[in-house]
């Protein structure tokens, strides 16, 4: 028997296959079914924030070591995703709680600067922290702080649009909202920017190495993004934010969920350069490594070319590419690499980078 049988580990908190056993096997046996008559999305179902009585809710904790990173902090990170869990499912996030645990010898500048990118990532999502709550304890527990944003949003009107051109294309689809299970073989997989940029970011923080050029988070809201994409072009089915675990794990959600394979294109998928360079010389998979800042959307077919456009046309997505589809002619997710052969993309056991958000 294994450590990991016994004891919690990093790989536990990781993303991957580690984490998604912890939560399955652990957290999902002893809280399933604890409001059967309200939640229309529930804890079981796994996605990125649950559904009760039409108010979608997320609770998300972050830990991300060190504090600040090329990009971004701990306390944007923490705006950043639990916004984004919330827009995903089509959501209009209104109202977040905060609770700060705070390390003994922190100084109040860093905290200040802390409270002030949070502060300018709620203006940038047009929401508010309305109550929390703060501890403190011993030098030497946390590095620095940890803390966790909990929200709830109200379903999104622009996602009335969105059901609506879905089915001009799919008459039988019955979903209210965008959920992991919603695909069907055809539908295309696209991704919102370059992938590996908050991870390598991170990376860097955390060892002191230089890529020689100017790697940064992603980290970001992407919610007013999210709400014009359904609202003026929709047809998008499903949507996810590739953190933990990066796009190899997202794609594997979507494939359990949904019962079907994907298949994606190495040539279309968005790497920066030095991204690639970076993961190349420290032997690791840009797939998998965590972004804080992109999302990958499946869509109808029909308007997949248009939802491209339409991302390309804004900050957040402007590199955004069409980077596979959906089929039932396997299940998992493979790839179809650059010189022609097909190789499988296993879920990562779990982020190489740790303690990245």
């Amino acid at each position: 028997m294994t450590t990991k049988d016994t004891h919690i580990t990093m790989l536990h908190g990781a993303g991957g296959t580690v984490m998604h056993d912890l939560v399955k096997n652990y957290i999902v046996k002893y809280f399933a079914g604890a409001a059967p008559n309200i939640a229309e999305v529930p804890l079981e179902a796994m996605d990125d924030a649950a559904v009760v009585n039409d108010i979608v809710f997320k609770s998300d904790s972050h830990a991300v070591k060190p504090i600040f990173f090329p990009g971004g902090d701990i306390g944007r990170i923490a705006i950043s995703g639990t916004v984004n869990d919330i827009a995903v499912l089509g959501a209009e996030p209104i109202a977040l709680a905060c609770g700060f645990v705070l390390e003994e010898g922190l100084l109040f500048s860093e905290f200040e600067r802390i409270l002030t990118s949070m502060r300018q990532a709620c203006t940038e999502a047009g929401v508010n922290i309305v109550t929390g709550d703060t501890k403190v304890v011993e030098k030497g527990a946390l590095g620095g702080c940890v803390m966790n944003v909990s929200g709830m949003g109200k379903r999104n009107p622009a996602l009335e649009h969105n059901i609506a051109v879905i089915k001009q294309y799919r008459k039988d689809f019955a979903g209210r909202w965008m959920l992991d299970s919603n695909l069907k073989a055809g539908d295309k997989i696209l991704v919102s920017g370059t992938l590996g940029d908050h991870g390598i970011a991170v990376l860097s923080a955390q060892e002191g190495l230089k890529f020689g050029s100017d790697i940064k988070s992603d980290v970001k809201p992407l919610n007013h993004m999210i709400q014009n994409l359904i609202g003026t072009v929709g047809g998008a089915v499903a949507m996810k934010d590739a953190t933990r675990g990066g796009l190899a794990d997202a794609l594997h959600e979507f494939c359990e969920k949904s019962k079907l394979g994907i298949l994606i294109h190495e040539d279309k998928i968005p790497i920066r350069e030095d991204v690639r360079t970076a993961c190349e010389m420290l032997g690791l998979d840009p797939l998998e490594i965590g972004n804080e800042g992109k999302i990958i959307i499946g869509a109808v077919p029909e308007k997949a070319e248009e939802i491209l456009s339409f991302l390309k046309n804004t900050p957040e997505g402007k590199d955004a590419q069409i980077i596979g589809e959906v089929t039932a002619e396997f299940g998992g997710v493979a790839m179809q690499t650059a010189v022609g052969g097909k190789r499988i993309i296993a879920r990562p056991i779990g982020d190489p980078v740790p303690r990245i958000c």
